[in-house]
């Protein structure tokens, strides 16, 4: 496995390959590997030549009242992990290699990351879409791969593909979870002993919500408050945000009649956690 910490010898790396017709892969992350990301990196390796994975703490996505200082950076166990699943090259910027002294261009995306993320984190898309616009001009990649537990950041991703015909497939595999059924994150981390016990309800809230839409209940408010009423019941949970939304506009739905995304965010303690789950009716709901 090789590490490259250089833009321009990433690129040439990628470039040669591809004259050789190699198919190259990509898995972007800000490290702090777990098995969720073990999982996106097993699919890829599968499904290319050559399999690219970056390792930076994107600084840009961040506010200054936000976690970038203390956001986990484990780069020799990352290592391991990518050498164990096979991959070919750990791309490992910094962050002037990225940002060099001059830099201003900033890629938006503003209709799909406007609501939910967009709203509790206003600076948080514009910074993702950029250094994501970057990295694929840098990586050159085929194929990329995302996990579904970003679900609103994979939107926004789809979309920049298509808006700035980017001749790349776009991958997204389901949330790997814990036994309990949280959603693995490298943010998980930082919850104490009773934060991570009750973690798991927010998932357990969506699960409701997605029983009682497969079950025919059409009126999304009515399915908000049946969630609301499950993360309310202790205290410790702080909502942020509930929705029920076309998975493709991110917009609320007045009416479920047809495939939708159940997103939400909570606070627990200092930890914010944000989970989805696809759902539709089924036929002869009212």
């Amino acid at each position: 496995m090789r590490t490259i910490h250089s833009p321009s010898a990433m690129t040439a790396w990628s470039q040669r390959l591809r004259r050789e017709g190699v198919v190259i892969g990509f898995v972007p992350t800000m490290g702090a590997l777990h098995e969720g990301h073990r999982a996106l990196l097993r699919a890829a390796r599968l499904k290319c030549d050559a399999l690219v994975v970056s390792m930076f703490v994107n600084p840009i996505q961040f506010a200054p009242t936000e976690d970038l200082a203390t956001y986990p950076r484990r780069l020799s166990q990352d290592r391991t992990i990518c050498r164990e699943e096979g991959v070919d090259v750990c791309f490992e910027p910094t962050p002037a290699a990225m940002y060099p002294k001059g830099f201003q261009t900033v890629v938006t995306v503003p209709s799909v990351a406007r609501r939910w993320e967009g709203e509790t984190r206003p600076h948080h898309f514009g910074g993702v879409a950029t250094v994501v616009t970057k990295l694929f001009g840098v990586v050159r990649p085929d194929v990329v791969w995302f996990g579904q537990k970003d679900f609103q950041q994979c939107a926004v991703v789809r979309q920049l593909v298509k808006d700035l015909n980017f001749n790349i497939r776009l991958i997204v595999r389901p949330t790997v979870r814990e036994r309990d059924g949280l959603a693995m994150s490298s943010r998980n981390a930082f919850l104490s002993t009773e934060e991570r016990r009750l973690a798991p309800m927010l998932y357990q809230a969506l699960l409701a919500a997605q029983r009682a839409i497969k079950t025919g209940m059409a009126d999304p408010k009515t399915v908000q408050a049946m969630m609301r009423k499950v993360l309310e019941a202790q205290p410790a949970i702080r909502i942020d945000y509930l929705a029920i939304c076309d998975p493709d506009t991110l917009e609320p739905l007045d009416r479920i009649d047809r495939q939708a995304v159940i997103l939400g965010a909570i606070r627990l303690g200092s930890v914010r956690l944000i989970d989805n789950v696809l759902t539709r009716r089924t036929r002869g709901g009212t």
